[in-house]
């Protein structure tokens, strides 16, 4: 009989989904009545563990729905090695303002100077902040418009994708876009269009635009939508994968 009010309780902390209540409640109980603390207390300290852990769930379930090639942060990223890019700018962009403003970001610079990272990095920050985010190449976006198109699903995709409250479109300019492809791209990023924020790096900058959409009328278009509340982050210097590599080749020489 003595057992019964115990798995009483355990089953309504399961039927209410508190895990980490039902995880912890006999380890802080056991805390509390060691330190003399009250039952309100030891309710308040069982509730924030509950809510700490709850915020890490879903910090964890965006990340994953964001679909991130990898999870990177700011923090390791190396700013010295790219001096064009302005650190500071980057870190106010981390504070995710600019999403809710549903404003862009354009990354602009050459392969390897660390776009993808910067844009993983602002990706998670804004998973933090509780917003919604996806996270494609261009490549694949293109795609998966062009296959949803034919399988009749297109308007489905688009609203999914028009859904997030920041879409990540990577390496925008490595492969040329057929006539639909940029059309349908267009059509997404003008569904966008102070609904939600955009953040796209290329490794072209705007003027070779038109030899991706193959059109000068849509390319125009496509960057006066981009443009009117962006910030551009310009990006060049040598390799940054390039001089990773060397620093490692050099200390296995050492």
């Amino acid at each position: 009989m003595r057992e019964a009010p115990e798995l009483l309780l355990q089953h309504h902390l399961k039927t209410l989904k508190l895990p980490t209540v039902l995880r912890e409640y006999a380890r802080v109980a056991s805390q509390c009545a060691a330190e003399g603390l009250d039952h309100v207390q030891f309710l308040a300290r069982l509730v924030e563990l509950e809510l700490i852990d709850r915020e890490r769930r879903m910090i964890e379930r965006r990340i994953k729905a964001a679909k991130f090639p990898a999870v990177k942060s700011l923090d390791s990223f190396d700013f010295k090695a790219i001096p064009s890019l302005n650190k500071m700018q980057v870190l106010e962009l981390a504070r995710c303002e600019w999403i809710e403003r549903r404003e862009n970001v354009i990354e602009l610079g050459p392969s390897g100077t660390g776009k993808t990272h910067v844009a993983l990095g602002l990706g998670l920050a804004a998973c933090q902040k509780g917003l919604s985010v996806g996270f494609i190449t261009a490549a694949a976006l293109v795609h998966e418009l062009m296959e949803a198109r034919d399988e009749r699903r297109l308007l489905r995709l688009q609203k999914q994708l028009t859904n997030h409250k920041l879409l990540i479109i990577d390496e925008l300019g490595f492969v040329p876009l057929s006539k639909t492809g940029a059309e349908l791209l267009f059509e997404l990023i003008s569904q966008r269009y102070e609904r939600g924020a955009t953040l796209i790096t290329s490794n072209l900058p705007f003027d070779e635009w038109t030899e991706v959409f193959g059109s000068e009328r849509l390319t125009g278009a496509l960057l006066d939508r981009l443009t009117h509340h962006v910030t551009i982050l310009e990006m060049n210097g040598e390799s940054y994968r390039l001089k990773q590599s060397r620093s490692q080749q050099n200390n296995k020489v050492d």
